[in-house]
């Protein structure tokens, strides 16, 4: 499959998840932490099927299906988060995004993330214009804003944003809403596959926090730490970031 056909996929893919979520939460029949529930269920019911059926010789890994290790024989696998902030999406707020990503040998390569409440799908299709004018802001977690990001922020002159799931968060730099995302509390791999893949598609700087390549479809789907930022402030955050560790 071409890379073009691959983006083509995720996006479409995103976009209907987002669409069967959306509709799930306006039924207003579930409420609270089952509605959150509920939408990751009716999206992820979508998506295993679809990608089984336009991609049936790739591995799957799925927040939302139980995983197996069949997928580490694939040099392709498709690594989906339904609902990406069931939290946000339950409480009715637009920071939450549907996440599909293709790891290729090991690397984030084709991804989409949908933000269905504000009707976006945004993919590695690098001709997807993005805004590029500095904003002077790097967006964390609303609710468990990792114990660096402080230091890191005042020493680098960057505001600290708050905001909900992880593809929102680095959408906000893809669209120029923010300059950098800084993450160190601990993630798996379908919370920032998609996104790392539009990340990079978009010119972006991905990589951990000690700034080494982030690597997926690994048998320990955890990926604890996450750097996406306009790349001439790599050097500048990942500096700060090991002057602050180094004081720990």
């Amino acid at each position: 499959m071409s890379f073009a056909e691959d983006t083509k996929l995720a996006a479409a893919l995103a976009e209907a998840a987002g669409r069967i979520a959306l509709a799930v939460r306006a039924s207003g029949l579930v409420e609270g932490r089952s509605l959150g529930d509920a939408g990751d269920k009716a999206a992820n019911a979508f998506l295993m099927p679809a990608l089984r059926q336009h991609r049936p010789d790739d591995g799957i890994l799925s927040e939302e299906s139980e995983d197996s290790a069949e997928r580490l024989s694939h040099d392709r696998v498709w690594i989906v988060d339904p609902v990406d902030g069931t939290r946000e999406f339950a409480e009715g707020r637009s920071d939450w995004a549907v996440h599909v990503g293709l790891s290729i040998d090991g690397e984030a390569r084709v991804g989409a993330v949908a933000l269905p409440d504000l009707g976006i799908v945004l993919s590695s299709d690098p001709a997807e214009a993005r805004a590029t004018g500095k904003t002077g802001k790097m967006v964390v977690s609303r609710s468990r804003a990792p114990a660096l990001a402080e230091d890191v922020a005042q020493k680098v002159g960057l505001e600290l944003v708050g905001m909900g799931s992880a593809g929102a968060k680095a959408m906000a730099v893809v669209r120029g809403e923010a300059d950098a995302y800084l993450h160190s509390g601990g993630q798996y791999e379908w919370d920032n596959c998609a996104p790392v893949a539009v990340a990079q598609a978009h010119g972006l700087h991905c990589s951990r926090i000690d700034g080494s390549a982030l690597r997926y479809n690994r048998a320990e789907a955890l990926s604890p730490d996450l750097l996406i930022c306009r790349r001439e402030l790599a050097e500048p955050l990942l500096g700060a970031i090991a002057s602050a560790q180094a004081r720990v």
